[in-house]
C-alpha cells in the first residue's frame, strides 16, 4: 500500500472513469476503500473535484453550431455582460481576458438562426463596444482533460 502521489493517480483514474466505484479505485490505486474515500473528500473539500458529470456530445443533440464571441465592453460594464453571457442557454465558456478583447465566450447552438438570435441580445447592449463572431468549422479537440504528472522518483 503506497500512498506516494495518491491524489494525483486518484484523480487521473477519476479522468479515466468518473464513474468509478471506491472499491475498483481502492484495488486499482492498492489503498483500502476507507483511504480512498477520504482522499476523495479532501479534494471535493479543497475544490479540486468540483463535481461528476456526464461528458456530453452535443453535436449528437442537434447542437450543430460552436460560435466564438470576442468583445470589448466598457470597462465598468464587463462583470454586467460576463453575467448576461454566463446565463444565456447554450454558453459553455465565457472568459474575462487580456488583449484586444475584453471577454471571450464560446456557446453551443441548434443552427445559426438560433446562434444569431442569441447573440444578438447581446450586441445590441450600448456598453458593447465591438464584437467579433467566429463560427467553428471543425472541432479538433474539446472539452479535454488532461492527467496530472506524477513523480515517480
Amino acid at each position: 500500500m503506497t500512498y506516494e502521489n495518491l491524489d494525483a493517480r486518484l484523480i487521473n483514474s477519476l479522468l479515466g472513469n468518473g464513474r468509478a466505484s471506491l472499491r475498483s479505485l481502492g484495488e486499482e490505486l492498492d489503498v483500502s476503500v476507507t483511504t480512498v474515500s477520504n482522499h476523495l473528500q479532501d479534494l471535493e473539500e479543497q475544490g479540486v473535484i468540483e463535481g461528476y458529470s456526464p461528458d456530453v456530445n452535443y453535436h449528437e443533440l442537434g447542437y450543430d453550431v460552436t460560435a466564438v464571441l470576442q468583445l470589448k465592453v466598457e470597462g465598468a460594464a464587463l462583470p454586467e455582460i460576463t453575467d448576461r453571457l454566463s446565463g444565456l442557454r447554450g454558453m459553455v465558456s465565457v472568459y474575462e481576458v487580456t488583449g484586444d478583447h475584453d471577454i471571450v465566450a464560446v456557446g453551443k447552438f441548434e443552427d445559426t438562426d438560433e446562434m444569431n438570435e442569441r447573440i444578438k441580445r447581446i450586441l445590441t447592449d450600448d456598453d458593447v463596444r465591438e464584437s467579433n463572431t467566429s463560427v467553428v468549422l471543425n472541432a479538433v479537440v474539446e472539452n479535454q482533460q488532461f492527467e496530472l504528472a506524477i513523480n515517480e522518483e
